[in-house]
């Protein structure tokens, strides 16, 4: 078995994009279907194409289909630097929902409410302000 990809249904193309852009994921490929009436886009950070992100968009919606995406869990992505990370999209707008206060692990989510863990690569950092006195903010 290996794995292919993992799948999120999304409300705003262009919006859920820009998200996963301000993550470092980029565009790898793109597959539209007018008979079905749907976009596919593949995300992933570079140098990682086997690691690809679905972004499924409904032209006419998702009538029917379940409105709450907590069902999911989360997507996870090491980085480099799990401070200047959440500070760059804290900078971009996005709420840091669980912060790093430990120096391993943060909270965001997507606009599609999806949750998205973000994990430090190797040893936690060591404890920073504003991140470890920072309280979680909403679900994550």
């Amino acid at each position: 078995m290996k794995y292919l990809h993992t799948m999120i249904r999304v409300k705003d193309l262009e919006q859920s994009m820009a998200f996963f852009k301000h993550l470092g994921l980029e565009e790898i490929r793109r597959h539209e279907s007018e008979q079905g009436r749907f976009t596919l886009v593949f995300m992933a950070p570079p140098g990682q194409l086997e690691c690809p992100l679905e972004l499924t968009y409904n032209w006419d919606g998702d009538q029917g289909l379940p409105s709450d995406s907590r069902h999911f869990g989360h997507v996870a992505y090491e980085v480099d630097d799990i401070y200047a990370t959440c500070s760059a999209l804290q900078q971009a707008g996005i709420l840091i929902n669980r912060p790093p206060r430990d120096g391993r692990m943060a909270f965001v989510r997507s606009p599609d409410n999806i949750s998205i863990e973000l994990l430090q690569k190797g040893d936690a950092l060591a404890p920073q302000e504003p991140w470890s006195s920072m309280e979680n903010t909403g679900h994550w």
